[in-house]
Formats: structure tokens, C-alpha cells, sequence
């Protein structure tokens, strides 16, 4: 058979493919519509911002480009030398992608910003969500970790024709002071006393979250602290939460006392997350995990390797996990988790705009490696739909290459290849998130 002619064949299968996308931040459409639409907030809304300061841009210049009242030739003066270098990550070509695809601009420079501004001005009218997610990038449903800082819309009032909320329990993970404690008794209404009350605010939690149909749980703690949950005594965390609330003291409206380090406030957060895991068990809700490299600049990634969630793993075998971000760059790890315990699933949500080039060798691996069943192939990860967008076409052209180069490697057949590629792309999220057909 000729390469090209397989080529064309297992492309229009994959694009024929409506996906699940298993993990997105997007702000919701209404929100957007109530302030303006600045080309700058648009351009650093997520990970361009992170590769311009990884080239030298300081962070207070991303805050002064994203200020809308600055004129738009002053602010493409100050970012243009670091999108010079940026553009070329796997970030820079999806937001390219995404300018030429949707707007009909082929560069972003200095002959074309002050026209993407008014394109991208222009476009958010109600309807434009619905246009780029199913129309263009063919998603049928994505699962959506909302920023609840950026954008406070309820869950009731999340958009279900186009995407299905998971609650984020970091709040609970990482609680490592008195005023933690208070955030959550305003958010659950439970007056928090003792190690129980918090256990009691968590229920109320997780039964407002089944509530308002939520298909699963997030934890993103690896942003500030180690994966390894170590197995704790209610009364070894009940002592870590008596010396949290310690002689408080009046401060403004609120009580504060003297600071706890992470490492003594690490048991507490061991229990609460097993605690966690023990719900999401009861509620039926597969575990999102963020692991592997963690967004912006300058962090230990080493906190995030997926190794260390084995202990959970082994515990809770009755539990769901979805591995985020293919552990990158622990990208061989998390195939071993994969194949080796039946209740992990490797994500490789975020990783094709990571690098385009190590999402392909990753799951040329995985294939290799890991139950068919198992594998996750595409989370778009954005706080934008054309971010989303973008991402899409990246894995479809990355999924459609991989499994052409494993049949005319005679791994696969054709038809083993495309029937993989429903199960990469939405049958496996779909079953995960028992999601109706």
C-alpha cells in the first residue's frame, strides 16, 4: 500500500473522530462577554506568558501588557522581542495555529496585532464557544477544571451542551493555616473546630459538587507540594490541625497565627487527601492528578513525579485515576504506573503543546506499553477555546502519524489502528467519565 494513500485513510478516520477532551480551564462564554477583549490578555492568557519569561521577560512587564488601557503599539514594542523567542515552542506554534486557523492572520508581528485585535475584538459574540469547540475543533464534550479565582460562575451554571464539571479539592489537600481553614467554612457554611469539622465541610463539598453533576475530582497539589501522601492517624492530623488554629490572634476580620511550614503541616494533608480518595470512591468519581511539569516558571518539578503516587495507587484499588500531562517529563514513568495497576489512566492532556515532537514518542510507547484501554490522548488544558482549538489539531495530526508509522511498521493493522484511535480520542474518556453516549 502507498504510505501517502494509508496516510490520507487513517487522517480521515481520526478527523472524522468527535473527542472527549479530558481536561480544560476555559473561562465560561458569559464571562468573557461581560469585559473586553483585549489581544494582549488573549496572546498571554496561558502558557505564552510562561515561555516569554522563560526567555528574560520579567513578570511585572506580562501584568503592564496585559493592561488594557496601555495603547496597543506601546505593547506589542515591549512584547515583541520575547515572542521572537517564544513563537517556536510548541505554545507559540499553537497560538499561530490558532491566529491563522480562526482569525485568517497568518503571523503574529508588527504588521499584523493591531488587525488580529480587532478580529479577535470581534469575534466573541454569543454562540462563538459553540462555533470553535464543536464546529471547528469537533469537540463534543470537554471535561472542565474551573478556575474558580478567574472565574467564580457556579457549577449549575456551567454550560453542559458543551462541557462537564469536576470539583478541585487542593483547598483541602493543602491547608496549611487558620485562615485555609476559614476559606472553607465560607465556602461549605461549617464551622470548623476540630479535624471532623473539616471532614464534615469536605462532605458537604463533594454532596454540592454531585449536586450540580460533577463527573470527577482534581488535584493539582503538586504545584506546591510532594505526591507522596503518606498513610496518617486521625489523631496525628488532629495534632497538626490543633497547632494550626494555635493562640489566634485579631487581624483585620480575620484570626491568624504564627506560620506553619509544609513540612508540618504535611500530615494533616496526607490524611485530608486519602480522605479525598476515600469520597471519590464512594461518589464514583475517577481522580484527575496533576502530574509532571507544572504551568509557569521556576518550580521542583521532582514534586510532581508520578512514582510517587504508587502508595495511593496500591491503597485504593478500587479508585479511578487520570494521570495528567503524561508526567512529562516523566513520560516513562507514568507508562509503567499505566501498565502495571489497573486503576491508573495515562492523560496526555497539555503534552502536544508541550512538544508536539515528545507527544508522538510518547505514545509510540504507550502503545507499546500500556492497555489500549488505558490511554487518554487528548486534553486541550486551556483557559481559551482557541487555545482548545488549536490543541486539537495538534494531537489528531500527532495520533493520525503515530498510528500510520505503526501499521506501515506492521505493529498494527489498519483496522487495529483506527479502531485505536476512537478508543485514544473519546471511547476510553467517555467510559471514564460515564459520560452518555
Amino acid at each position: 500500500m502507498s504510505a501517502t494513500e494509508l496516510s490520507a485513510r487513517i487522517r480521515s478516520q481520526v478527523e472524522s473522530i468527535a473527542l472527549v477532551d479530558t481536561h480544560e480551564h476555559v473561562i465560561s462564554e458569559a464571562r468573557k462577554l461581560s469585559g473586553k477583549i483585549d489581544v494582549f490578555q488573549w496572546i498571554l492568557s496561558h502558557y505564552t506568558a510562561g515561555d516569554m519569561m522563560g526567555a528574560g521577560m520579567a513578570p511585572e512587564t506580562v501584568t503592564s501588557l496585559r493592561d488594557a488601557t496601555r495603547p496597543l503599539d506601546e505593547r506589542w514594542a515591549q512584547m515583541a522581542p520575547y515572542w521572537c523567542e517564544a513563537r517556536t515552542t510548541g505554545h507559540g506554534r499553537a497560538l499561530l495555529l490558532a491566529t491563522r486557523d480562526l482569525f485568517a492572520i497568518e503571523d503574529i508581528s508588527e504588521h499584523t496585532y493591531a488587525e488580529l485585535a480587532q478580529r479577535v475584538a470581534a469575534s466573541y459574540r454569543p454562540g462563538w464557544y459553540r462555533h470553535v469547540l464543536n464546529e471547528r475543533a469537533n469537540i463534543s464534550l470537554a471535561i472542565l477544571d474551573p478556575l474558580e479565582k478567574e472565574d467564580p460562575t457556579p457549577l449549575e451554571e456551567i454550560d453542559r451542551r458543551l462541557f462537564a464539571p469536576v470539583i478541585r479539592m487542593d483547598d483541602y489537600v493543602t491547608v496549611c493555616s487558620l485562615l485555609d481553614l476559614k476559606r472553607l467554612e465560607g465556602k461549605t457554611g461549617v464551622c470548623i473546630h476540630a479535624l471532623d469539622d473539616v471532614l464534615k465541610a469536605m462532605d458537604v463539598a463533594f454532596e454540592r459538587a454531585m449536586r450540580a453533576g460533577v463527573v470527577g475530582v482534581k488535584i493539582a497539589a503538586a504545584y506546591c507540594r510532594s505526591l507522596h501522601f503518606e498513610k496518617v492517624t486521625h489523631a496525628d492530623a488532629e495534632r497538626v490541625f490543633a497547632r494550626l488554629a494555635l493562640y489566634p490572634v485579631p487581624l483585620g476580620d480575620t484570626l491568624q497565627q504564627p506560620p506553619v511550614s509544609w513540612a508540618e503541616a504535611k500530615p494533616l494533608q496526607d490524611f485530608l487527601m486519602h480522605q479525598v480518595v476515600r469520597r471519590a470512591i464512594e461518589y464514583h468519581l475517577p481522580l484527575q492528578v496533576h502530574t509532571g511539569l507544572q504551568a509557569g516558571n521556576g518550580n521542583f518539578i521532582t514534586n510532581a513525579n508520578p512514582l510517587l503516587l504508587v502508595n495511593l495507587l496500591l491503597e485504593y484499588r478500587e479508585a479511578t485515576f487520570d494521570l495528567f500531562h503524561a508526567g512529562y517529563p516523566y513520560q516513562s514513568e507514568m507508562a509503567t504506573l499505566g501498565k502495571y495497576f489497573n486503576n491508573a489512566y495515562v492523560d496526555m492532556c497539555w503534552l502536544h503543546v508541550l512538544s508536539p515532537w515528545v507527544a508522538r514518542q510518547t505514545l509510540h510507547e504507550w502503545i507499546e506499553t500500556v492497555p489500549a484501554n488505558k490511554i487518554l490522548a487528548f486534553g486541550g488544558d486551556y483557559r481559551t477555546v482557541e487555545g482548545a482549538y488549536a490543541h486539537s489539531r495538534i494531537a489528531r495530526r500527532n495520533v493520525a502519524d503515530v498510528l500510520t508509522q505503526k501499521v506501515l511498521d506492521a505493529y498494527l493493522s489498519e483496522d487495529e489502528a483506527v479502531n485505536l484511535a476512537h478508543k485514544l480520542l473519546r471511547d476510553n474518556a467517555s467510559r471514564l467519565f460515564r459520560l452518555s453516549p
